[in-house]
């Protein structure tokens, strides 16, 4: 049997290829050239065809092959899919479609946690928030982001909102590809450190209103400084 590496490996280098436009939407491919292409059997270009049509970046039809599909039928919230635009040119559009969302979801999610979570869940919150106090200011950013994210995921999953659960993996892969993309700053900023705590205070203390305003301006900072990095780059901006 192939291995799980190689499966891995190809399914990388495809879905990277469709997701930056490199094999635009309408391009017929075939088993035979994927297989040729990256040097596998037919069994594994077609177990790769088949995780890729379960994300929506391709779709098998009768008589025509397998076609590349537009973005519009892409599954956008799957990690996989996240992962390789963040990698690619659409970068800074993937990157603020999902701090967008983040704004969206976070802030509620962060009300409902004070609302709903368990007293283990607003103790480890707090925890959380004063060991990446240490972590954020000691420039550790690997562990930090290792408690931002069990951070980030606590709050959704505590949120008593089961569709807010469920984007834990999604801002747990836009937080991975800001560190690992070299977007984060060489130590957090102390506003942000401020906010992680107060948000876990907030949750804590079952203050609802505190929990939201708080989870607000911390992704709300994110997304002014990405507008503002969108800024600097424009023509307008450069004139």
């Amino acid at each position: 049997m192939p291995s799980p590496a190689l499966h891995s490996a190809v399914l990388e280098a495809v879905g990277r290829s469709i997701t930056s436009g490199d094999v635009p939407a309408g391009t017929s491919l075939t088993l035979e050239a994927i297989g040729a292409e990256h040097g596998v059997s037919r069994t594994v270009a077609r177990e790769v065809m088949r995780l890729l049509e379960g994300l929506g970046l391709v779709r098998s039809r009768r008589r025509v092959g397998i076609v590349v599909l537009p973005m519009a039928e892409w599954n956008v919230l799957d990690p996989h899919v996240i992962r390789w635009r963040l990698a690619g040119p659409g970068r800074d559009a993937q990157l603020r479609t999902l701090t967008e969302l983040r704004h969206a979801v976070e802030p509620l999610a962060a009300a409902g946690a004070a609302r709903h979570a368990s007293p283990e869940a607003r103790a480890e919150l707090v925890d959380l928030a004063a060991r990446m106090r240490v972590l954020g200011s000691a420039g550790d950013l690997e562990e930090f982001l290792t408690l931002d994210i069990r951070m980030h995921e606590l709050l959704l999953r505590a949120s008593g909102n089961e569709m807010f659960g469920a984007l834990a993996d999604v801002v747990a892969e836009v937080l991975s590809g800001r560190t690992h993309l070299g977007l984060m700053p060489a130590s957090p900023e102390p506003e942000a450190l401020d906010q992680h705590e107060a948000v876990a205070r907030a949750v804590r203390d079952g203050d609802a209103p505190a929990a939201e305003q708080a989870m607000a301006a911390l992704v709300g900072e994110v997304r002014s400084a990405l507008g503002a990095a969108d800024t600097a780059v424009t023509p307008e901006a450069a004139s």
